[in-house]
C-alpha cells in the first residue's frame, strides 16, 4: 500500500510539473511576465510636473509640486498670459534628471496624410514608461545624448497608449509635446495617434492608472480626470490629435480598420473629424447603426478594434480595405505580439510589444521594438538601434 502512495503521489508530481510547464510556456507566447520588485522612487511626487490648467481663456496656471510623504506636499504655481511661451522642465525621478522645453499654447492641428520620401520610425503602447521611451529614440538615432531631435525631417510615429500602467506618464506626454516642436523646426514631425487608453483617460475611465496619478490629482486639488480634461492644457493638446493617419501611403492606427468602416465610404480626414467630436463622450452605445457609433465602438472602433488577430478574417477583406484608402499597409498596436511582425501578406504590421517598465523589474525581461519604413523597405528595430528586415 505504501509503495502504492508513493507511486500516485510521484505521478501527481509530475503531473503538477508537466502542466506548471505548459502554464509557463502558454504565459510567455502571450506575453505574461513576473514582477519580482518595484523601485521605491515610483511613488515619490516631489518636482512632479508641469500640470497646467486654464483659469479662464486668457491666464494659465501652472502647478509643480514639491515635498514629500512624511514632511508634506505643497505646490509651487504661478499664472501665466495664456499667449506667452512658458518656460517648463519635467523631472525624472528614477535617475533624478530633466528635460526642458517651452510651452507655446497656440498648437495646430494634424493633416490626415502626409506624402514625401523620408523614413518612419513608429513605435507604440509605452504605457508610461519614459526611459524606455527616451534610450530606445537615442539608441535609433532619432534624438542625441542631450535629447534632442535628430530625425531630421523623418517621421516618428506613436500609435497610441502612450499612458497608463506606468509610472512615467507625466515624463511621456511632455516628452512627446517637446519632440514634437522641436521636429518642426527641423521640418520631421512627431505623429502622436490616440489609442484607446488615452481616450480612457480624456473620458474618466481611469482603472488602469497608476495609483501615482491619484495622489497627484489629489494634491492638486483635482480628480484624475481633470488632469486630461479640455480645462488642462496636456488635455487639449491630445484632443487635437488624430485617431489614423496616412504616411508614405501607410495607414498607422491604434486598433484597426474594420471591413465595414472601409464601407462607410468616408475618407481619413473625415474619420478624423468623425471621432475627435467623440474624444470626451464616455458612452459606448451596444449598437453600431451610426458612423459614429461604428468608429467609436469598443469592439470595431478604429481605436479598440483587434480582428487582425482575434478574426477569421480573409486577405481579400485586407485588401479591399486598403483598395478604399488606397493604402500599402496597415500599422497597429493595441493587440500584444511577441515582435513586431507582419502578417496577412506583409499588409498588416503589429507593433505592440511588451516594452520595459521603468521602475519595475519583470522576468522574463523583454527590449523595445519598433518599426523603421525607409526606402520601401520594412524593419523591425531593436533597442541597441540594430534592424532586421521584415
Amino acid at each position: 500500500m505504501k509503495v502504492k502512495i508513493l507511486r500516485y503521489l510521484k505521478h501527481v508530481f509530475f503531473t503538477v510539473i508537466v502542466l506548471a510547464a505548459i502554464a509557463v510556456f502558454v504565459g510567455l507566447q502571450i506575453g505574461a511576465a513576473v514582477n519580482y520588485g518595484e523601485h521605491p522612487q515610483r511613488l515619490n511626487l516631489d518636482k512632479e510636473g508641469p500640470y497646467i490648467f486654464y483659469k479662464n481663456d486668457s491666464t494659465l496656471n501652472v502647478n509643480y509640486i514639491k515635498g514629500n510623504k512624511d514632511d508634506g506636499f505643497y505646490l509651487q504655481q504661478q499664472d501665466y498670459p495664456a499667449s506667452s511661451k512658458i518656460k517648463a522642465k519635467t523631472f525624472f525621478g528614477l535617475d533624478s534628471t530633466y528635460f526642458y522645453y517651452t510651452i507655446d499654447t497656440v498648437f495646430g492641428q494634424p493633416a490626415s496624410v502626409y506624402q514625401d520620401d523620408n523614413p518612419i520610425l513608429a513605435i507604440s503602447d509605452i504605457e508610461g514608461g519614459y526611459k524606455t521611451f527616451r534610450d530606445f529614440l537615442i539608441n535609433n538615432k532619432v534624438i542625441d545624448a542631450d535629447l534632442n531631435w535628430s530625425f531630421g525631417k523623418g517621421h516618428l510615429v506613436l500609435v497610441g497608449d502612450f499612458v497608463d500602467r506606468g509610472y512615467s506618464v507625466t515624463q511621456v506626454l511632455w516628452f512627446i509635446y517637446k519632440l514634437e516642436n522641436e521636429a518642426e523646426k527641423q521640418g520631421g514631425k512627431v505623429h502622436f495617434i490616440l489609442g484607446n487608453h488615452e481616450l480612457k483617460n480624456m473620458q474618466g475611465k481611469y482603472e488602469a492608472a497608476s495609483p501615482r496619478y491619484y495622489a497627484a490629482a489629489a494634491i492638486l486639488g483635482k480628480l484624475h480626470h481633470q488632469l486630461y480634461d479640455s480645462n488642462s492644457f496636456i488635455g487639449r493638446w491630445m484632443a487635437s490629435k488624430n485617431s489614423i493617419e496616412k504616411i508614405n501611403g501607410n495607414i498607422f492606427v491604434h486598433g484597426g480598420i474594420h471591413p465595414e468602416v472601409a464601407d462607410l465610404d468616408l475618407n481619413l480626414e473625415e474619420i478624423n473629424q468623425i471621432v475627435k467630436k467623440q474624444y470626451y463622450q464616455t458612452y459606448f452605445p451596444k449598437t453600431e447603426k451610426s458612423a459614429e457609433q461604428l468608429l467609436t465602438s469598443t469592439k470595431k472602433g478604429i481605436s479598440w478594434y483587434r480582428g487582425y488577430y482575434k478574426e477569421d478574417l480573409k486577405q481579400v477583406q485586407i485588401d479591399y480595405i486598403l483598395q478604399k484608402f488606397d493604402a500599402k499597409s496597415i500599422v497597429v498596436g493595441h493587440t500584444l505580439q511577441s515582435e513586431v511582425s507582419t502578417s496577412f501578406e506583409g499588409k498588416i504590421i503589429g507593433i505592440d510589444i511588451k516594452h520595459p517598465k521603468d521602475y519595475r523589474n519583470t522576468w522574463p525581461n523583454t527590449d523595445s521594438q519598433g518599426l523603421l519604413i525607409k526606402d520601401d523597405q520594412y524593419y523591425r528595430t531593436l533597442l541597441d538601434g540594430s534592424k532586421e528586415l521584415l
